[in-house]
């Protein structure tokens, strides 16, 4: 739970930013380290989401699962991979990299950064003013020059009879669980779906997952979601795809939970999470008191910087503007809009130019790098081949069997994969590249520095890879293309 440090400090600064998850720690910073004074305002943990109940301890739940699945595809290995998984040690894992859930060592590094912290609840009560509920206590904070609306999103739950009724997970306890559910209902075939169906399958649970359209991760190429299904089915779990739910209910508070389906069919589980999309927090922020429609996500320009706000001090931040609901896009995000804010607050009128570059975020449109951790991985950058179509570019589309790369046939026996390059054929540049199988998470780098440098071809073929590793299908790819 939260500690109840907080700075007493003044109450105007140059910068208030409301959240402080990752891409709200970096807006400061980024401000702060420009020569602006800087407070950050949070009413849970220090350091957010990612750190608490998304990306760190959901991947700190599924490394142990893909190094056990690595290891048994290596000969001297398979066997003393064979054992299950030691799900203590896997949750007290999780628990570490969580720290517990308590949040002092983020609050010690706003302090060490010279960023003031309030604990409470931020509103907006007109520009650049910002009321903190601190217990029973309000603090009234006013900005110089920007406010920062960093908070975040949250799970989005249908509207189902019984739904409320039966305490369904969303991702936040999926993330948390104590103790692993006998029987596990995921519903929602995106990101988090397939990451904790892989995760609990893999530490004992039962797991039936439903996905109301075709396939599993519709927003990437269809041979990704194909691959991570077929191994989920390999692992025991239940993929049922074209299946909507229709209520769920839990007759007793500790006891299962009755999953309807569309056609009449009952699936009972001890837990059921959905995992079904996610909604800006910004429905209690304000957002009234500034001509803005509470529970809406920010519409920004390039700069963070709110649309429709005289005077131009409001900035949306991270997933509340719904540019990229990723972590490391927030933070990118948020040192574009910390350079912006100082750059403006000294007098600059030209964003084009800076000790970082333009201060315009670009990246998290052109060039969004994803990594699901499955087994096997899925790791994608830019454009997939049909948003490129859609987008009327004239492409080529250019696949290779990663098993048939000769670091990827040393890395496990039987290694399943596939890799396939979108071609901008008038500029012979990439507009998208997916890798799917095993570790490919780490070449995924590359191909985001090849797309959003728009590294044209003749060049690429002059980046070598080193032999023998899985690096080697880019060779390959490239060969494919010029035939």
């Amino acid at each position: 739970m939260p500690g109840t440090t907080e700075t007493a400090g003044q109450d105007t600064y140059d910068v208030i930013v409301l959240g402080a998850g990752p891409t709200g720690e970096n807006v400061a910073d980024r401000a702060h380290a420009l020569g602006l004074s800087a407070v950050i305002v949070e009413s849970e943990l220090v350091g957010g989401e990612c750190s608490y109940w998304a990306c760190m301890p959901s991947k700190a739940l599924l490394r142990p699962v893909t190094a056990r699945a690595d290891a048994r595809r290596v000969p001297g290995l398979h066997q003393a991979a064979s054992a299950p998984l030691d799900t203590k040690a896997v949750l007290a894992h999780r628990d570490a990299f969580t720290s517990h859930w308590k949040d002092d060592g983020q609050v010690q590094w706003l302090d060490s950064a010279g960023i003031d912290f309030v604990r409470g609840k931020a509103r907006l009560d007109g520009p650049r003013r910002v009321v903190v509920a601190t217990g029973a206590d309000e603090r009234v904070l006013t900005a110089r020059h920007a406010v920062a609306v960093c908070t975040g999103s949250r799970a989005l739950l249908p509207d189902l009879p019984g739904l409320t009724a039966a305490r369904p997970w969303t991702s936040r306890e999926a993330t948390s669980a104590q103790s692993v559910p006998p029987r596990l209902v995921v519903v929602g075939g995106g990101v988090v779906g397939v990451e904790m169906a892989t995760a609990w399958r893999a530490l004992g649970s039962a797991v039936t997952l439903l996905v109301r359209g075709g396939g599993l991760l519709p927003k990437m190429e269809p041979f990704a979601g194909e691959l991570v299904a077929e191994a989920l089915t390999e692992a025991g779990a239940a993929v049922r795809t074209g299946v909507s739910v229709t209520a769920v209910r839990r007759e007793m508070p500790n006891g299962p939970a009755t999953v309807v389906l569309d056609g009449g069919e009952q699936i009972v589980a001890d837990e059921v999470l959905f995992a079904t999309g996610r909604a800006p927090r910004t429905d209690d922020v304000g957002l009234e008191t500034v001509g803005l429609e509470p529970g809406t996500w920010l519409e920004v320009d390039d700069t963070c910087r709110v649309r429709g706000v005289a005077d131009g001090w409001l900035y949306g931040v991270g997933d509340v503007n719904h540019r990229a609901l990723l972590t490391h896009q927030g933070k990118y995000q948020a040192r574009i809009a910390g350079a912006a804010i100082a750059a403006r607050a000294q007098g600059t009128t030209d964003l084009d130019t800076g000790r970082w570059g333009a201060h315009a975020a670009t990246a998290d449109t052109a060039a969004v790098p994803q990594v699901v951790f499955t087994d096997p991985e899925v790791a994608s950058v830019g454009l997939t081949a049909a948003e490129a179509e859609h987008a009327g570019h004239r492409t080529r589309v250019v696949d290779h069997d990663l098993g048939n790369v000769a670091g990827a046939g040393l890395y496990a026996d039987g290694y399943r994969g596939r890799a396939r390059m979108i071609v901008d054929q008038d500029r012979e540049v990439l507009l998208g590249v997916t890798f799917v199988g095993p570790a490919v998470g780490e070449l995924l780098h590359s191909a985001t520095v090849a797309v959003a440098g728009e590294v044209p071809l003749d060049r690429l073929w002059h980046a070598v890879p080193a032999y023998p590793t899985i690096s080697e299908v880019w060779l390959r790819l490239l060969e494919t293309y010029r035939g």
